[in-house]
């Protein structure tokens, strides 16, 4: 037995670039849906005190470096000492951190793509604020894409990493077999489903957010199947005659569920052996008398 469940095509890279110091965005001029490179400049911060404290910085290293230099010739003239020249290298190699960390923190007043990929959201704009932690771009790569899927507990357990289930995309109109890349040893205590990744084949035509049907097998389930030809519609209600033991023809209501081929399944109206006649005339009546053929 197959069951269906729904899932999402994601791209296999996916990042949120959020700043790192406070600052005004100076510079935000990609457009959703633009095409980047890694290392391409995404945004920029404006970071006025932090380059001051990059100067600042150097300039007490330089400071400290001549000191240095200095009481180092002085030694070798037997005009210092040992531990004021070991100090002064201790200041410098303090001063030097200190430059290099002020040049960390100005190279956080730009962001730059970390892979290839797509704008695929904009949460600022050029003059917003930036704040440590808050979101400024979403990029998704191009390159590889996947499904992710909640399955729901009672088909999880049929389930490992490793297998092979039939995807669809009506929206992409392809149908292609995919293998499962995650499954989620935790389940949701809400929805009682467990999250599944699967990939997919490289090369298929799909895009981000796209609606995605996958096939499982699913747990056994009695059916009651009569061939579709059997059942008539008039307005909202589905009928279905059926023949009792003197071959009257009976009209019953029916409620349906899928089709299978040239079956369709009932799910309530109709019990397990009852007669039905296929391609009813349209002018048969309740009552009638029916012409079994062998």
């Amino acid at each position: 037995v197959l069951a269906e469940i729904t899932g999402t095509i994601r791209p296999m890279q996916r990042a949120q670039l959020a700043a790192k110091v406070m600052g005004t965005i100076d510079e935000l001029s990609v457009t959703l849906g633009q095409r980047v490179r890694a290392g391409d400049l995404l945004v920029k911060i404006s970071a006025a005190e932090i380059t001051a404290r990059v100067a600042q910085a150097q300039s007490q290293l330089n400071v400290a470096r001549r000191e240095l230099e200095r009481e180092r010739d002085l030694l070798g003239k037997s005009a210092s000492t040992a531990d004021m020249v070991r100090g002064l290298e201790d200041r410098f190699a303090m001063t030097q951190a200190m430059v290099r960390e002020a040049e960390v923190m100005l190279g956080y007043a730009t962001i730059r793509a970390p892979f290839d990929g797509v704008v695929a959201r904009k949460f600022a704009q050029a003059g917003d604020l930036a704040s440590p932690g808050y979101p400024l771009l979403e990029l998704e790569g191009t390159g590889a894409f996947q499904v992710e899927a909640a399955v729901p507990d009672s088909l999880a357990a049929k389930l490992s990493p490793g297998a092979t289930l039939a995807i669809e995309v009506p929206a992409a109109g392809v149908s292609f077999p995919a293998t499962l890349a995650e499954l989620s040893s935790a389940a949701d205590s809400g929805a009682r489903s467990v999250l599944a990744k699967l990939t997919v084949p490289a090369g298929t035509a799909v895009r981000s957010g796209q609606f995605a049907r996958i096939t499982l097998p699913g747990a056994p389930v009695r059916t009651l199947l009569a061939p579709a030809a059997a059942l008539s519609v008039l307005g909202q209600m589905e009928r279905v005659f059926v023949a009792d033991d003197k071959n009257r023809a009976v009209l019953r209501l029916v409620k349906t569920g899928a089709t299978r081929a040239d079956r369709i399944e009932i799910l309530a109206g109709l019990d397990d052996g009852e007669r039905v006649v296929v391609a009813p005339a349209a002018s048969l009546r309740e009552g009638q008398t029916l012409e079994i053929l062998p």
